[in-house]
């Protein structure tokens, strides 16, 4: 039996096999009016044909608390009961696939109210339509930026509030795991981070206080999110830098906390909170910061990082590196990744009856 594809259990929630989709943000969304932030036929079909192709469980790309929390204008969002409706679409159709439905809570933080990659991608001031971001410091991401907003006590507990409605609609769209941003410098990762998070109140200085944010945040969604239902929270390891940033060792410290407070699974990336940065990126990269996590706490993981090959992938849970491999890009290559893992490893997948004259 090919370690990769037997059943990974959570609470109550058994998961058919570890192929599992990376969140990944489409920038797709209407920007303005009663559409902003709905799901429309794109994410559906994105979706879907994941789902058609056997992925265990697929994470819903980073999607917004509130309209101020989003990356882009074209972000998804979850802040209203229209787009409740539009996700719910989708949650029904993965579910018929055999696929378990997950999605990703966010707020961007000082990283909020920028364009479109491949239009350009930097930020979007008020006078283009774009809004203020707020942050934990009024400290921008990189140089020209602009400063952000220091974010007040009163606003941080909005945010939480926010991020506690955001939990109900999910369950209301028929999500069967919330996974809360921690990653890649938005706002939960730059309160972690001594890079980003310049305060001195309750909220900065110590790691204590750094973390605070993120286990309020952990503490009023595990409140609201079924006792039978997997909370996960994705991390960035590592700022990759040499001194003033997050470590693995802060990761290790606080995976133990999060595990206290409820979350079930790590997702562990890296990087994305310090700019111009080197990354050493390579085949599986990022598998190393899963693994010290793994194997030094009780709570588990999943690996994410140039995962690109049924081999590479069934080595890294078959040797106990990580519970599950969460694929990005390859999966925006092949959204049969898992069909043809399964026929290369020898394990047992989910194929569509329409699809069963090709296997």
């Amino acid at each position: 039996m090919s370690s990769l594809f037997e059943p990974y259990t959570l609470r109550s929630l058994t998961v058919p096999n570890r192929v599992w989709m990376a969140p990944m943000c489409q920038y797709s969304a209407q920007p303005t009016g009663p559409e902003a932030g709905v799901a429309h036929d794109w994410h559906f079909a994105h979706y879907a044909a994941r789902a058609a192709g056997g992925t265990g469980l697929i994470l819903v790309e980073a999607t917004s608390v509130s309209p101020e929390g989003r990356i882009s204008a074209y972000d998804l969002g979850i802040w209203n009961d229209t787009q409740v409706e539009a996700l719910a679409r989708i949650t029904r159709f993965l579910k018929t696939q055999g696929t378990v439905p997950g999605i990703q809570i966010a707020h961007a933080g000082r990283k909020a109210s920028t364009g479109r990659p491949w239009v350009d991608g930097g930020p979007v001031g008020v006078d283009a339509g774009g809004w203020q971001p707020s942050a934990p410091s009024p400290v921008p991401f990189a140089e020209g930026d602009p400063v952000p907003d220091e974010l007040t006590t009163e606003q941080i507990q909005q945010i939480v509030g926010q991020f506690t409605a955001a939990a109900r609609r999910a369950l209301a769209a028929g999500f069967e795991v919330v996974e809360l941003h921690g990653a890649h410098g938005y706002l939960i990762g730059e309160f972690l981070s001594p890079h980003s998070n310049h305060r001195t109140d309750a909220y900065g200085g110590s790691f204590e206080n750094r973390v605070r944010f993120a286990l309020q945040v952990v503490d009023a969604v595990r409140a609201v999110w079924p006792e039978d239902k997997p909370l996960f929270f994705r991390i960035s390891a590592t700022d990759w830098l040499e001194e003033n940033g997050w470590a693995p060792d802060d990761t290790v410290r606080l995976a133990t906390l999060l595990k206290e407070h409820g979350v079930d699974l790590l997702d562990v990336s890296s990087g994305g909170n310090a700019s111009g940065v080197r990354i050493p990126t390579g085949p599986g990269y990022q598998v190393p910061f899963a693994a010290r996590v793994k194997a030094e706490t009780e709570l588990p993981v999943a690996a994410v990082g140039m995962i690109t090959d049924a081999a590479q992938a069934e080595k890294i849970i078959a040797n106990g590196e990580a519970d599950a491999v969460l694929l990005g890009r390859e999966l925006l290559r092949n959204p049969s990744f898992a069909r043809h893992a399964a026929r290369e490893l020898g394990g047992d997948v989910h194929v569509p009856e329409q699809y069963h004259r090709s296997v």
